[in-house]
């Protein structure tokens, strides 16, 4: 059985892009550190594209934040910030433009969803019987690291905010 599943459309994508209206009004504080604004632009187009994410990770001292690609390299944000880095994140009411990004590695994206796990373990179990990702063991976590990527975000001052 496949882990990464079909992108989201119709109203189901609609409610998954409602945050975004919250950030384009600058109101995204209002969801603290539990999501992250991205602009990136379109590979083929090059035209500026928005998506709100939910953070898996947030370090205040460092200002990092890390998200997953749920739907792995075919989620089309990750296949554009791949092909030419994020313009713009916004977590809380932090914000930069251009930051540093990486994509973890498989054993810090595991150790990331067991985090993950420990913190939201209530979200866990629904995550993991509304997609079927083997979330709530090591294994399946292993698994679900060699195919969800994991991104980490980073301002490039370390200070936060542009």
């Amino acid at each position: 059985m496949p882990i990464t599943k079909h992108c989201p459309g119709g109203l189901l994508r609609g409610v998954l892009r409602a945050p975004v209206r919250l950030y384009r009004r600058d109101l995204g504080w209002l969801l603290g550190h539990r999501f992250l604004y991205l602009v990136h632009r379109g590979r083929d187009t090059g035209v500026l594209r928005e998506t709100v994410l939910e953070v898996v990770r947030h370090q205040p001292d460092s200002g990092e934040v890390v998200v997953v690609s749920g739907w792995g390299d075919k989620s089309q944000w990750y296949r554009n910030i791949t092909s030419s880095p994020a313009v713009e994140i916004r977590v809380g009411r932090q914000h930069y433009r251009y930051p540093r990004q990486r994509v973890l590695d498989e054993s810090e994206t595991a150790d990331l969803l067991a985090g993950y796990v420990r913190r939201h373990p209530h979200v866990a179990r629904v995550l993991a019987r509304v997609t079927g990702w083997p979330l709530l063991s090591e294994e399946g976590r292993a698994e679900l690291a060699r195919t969800l990527p994991a991104i980490s975000f980073t301002p490039r001052d370390h200070s936060g905010s542009v």
